[in-house]
């Protein structure tokens, strides 16, 4: 592992550098992105970073520097050749007063690098019994207050599966914990909306825009009842093939999620910055 701590790359990422007043730590006052790295290059690095820039507006966060973030990247990967690794990104509010009003210091902002193994081919999802609100201050952006997602994925894991799948207030099927989701109805692939409060993930734009499909909001009971096949897709997963939904087994992969994963493992090959 490596880390960058504001413009300094860190002699041992393990030791402690944020202060204990940081409103990133103390009230998950943050935004983060996670970045793939193949070989030791970043993966669609700059859609990452414009949603970063996005989700740090949506908190009321200043956009962080571009080149200063792509400084703290090319840091942390020097010298690496690992087949395949995340970066994350993280950008907080800075130190604060107790409490959740913010201070008036400059932002924290942190880039660390790990290899990672690839992930599985297929996985079992979980639905999970609170929803997602798509209404909610942070719909949407991706901040570093997982809770709900931490107590979702523990739930999951209880009943055998990997990822858990929130619907939204009105019953709409929504996302995973740290996922988004397409599944297959007569032949047509289909993904939720924006609207029903799932992040814009940038593997999510990416299979729309290679692989096709169409944006429905679908009661969640109705679309596990007549999906026929279903993938996740995330920074880490790619085009994960879900095997198992709840109780009821699917094949893994389907031929639609095959012809997605053969695409995108092509596309990716030639586009590290899509």
């Amino acid at each position: 592992m490596r880390a960058w701590f504001d413009g300094q790359l860190l002699d041992d990422p393990t030791a402690a550098v944020l202060s204990v007043t940081d409103h990133g730590f103390t009230v998950g006052d943050g935004v983060f992105e996670s970045v793939k790295t193949l070989d030791g290059e970043p993966f669609a690095l700059t859609r990452h970073l414009t949603r970063l820039g996005h989700s740090a507006k949506g908190l009321g966060l200043e956009a962080p520097d571009e080149a200063e973030v792509r400084h703290g990247v090319d840091a942390v990967l020097a010298g690496s050749a690992d087949p395949i690794g995340r970066l994350r990104i993280t950008l907080t509010a800075g130190p604060a007063p107790m409490g959740s009003g913010r201070g008036d210091g400059p932002a924290t902002l942190v880039v660390a690098y790990s290899a990672i193994e690839p992930a599985a081919a297929s996985t079992a999802v979980r639905t999970v019994p609170w929803p997602r609100n798509e209404r909610g201050a942070t719909a949407g952006l991706k901040t570093t207050s997982y809770a709900e997602n931490v107590i979702a994925l523990a739930h999951a894991r209880e009943h055998g599966a990997s990822e858990a799948m929130f619907a939204n207030t009105v019953g709409d099927l929504c996302e995973g914990t740290g996922s988004n989701v397409f599944y297959v109805v007569d032949g047509e692939l289909r993904t939720p909306t924006l609207a029903s409060g799932c992040l814009a993930g940038v593997t999510r734009a990416l299979v729309l825009e290679w692989c096709g499909g169409v944006e429905v909001d679908e009661p969640m009971a109705e679309v596990a009842a007549r999906m026929s096949e279903a993938f996740l897709v995330s920074t880490t997963r790619d085009v994960q093939a879900i095997s198992r939904w709840d109780d009821r087994d699917l094949p893994a992969p389907g031929p639609v999620t095959a012809e997605c994963a053969r695409t995108w493992a092509q596309r990716e090959a030639d586009h590290l910055d899509p």
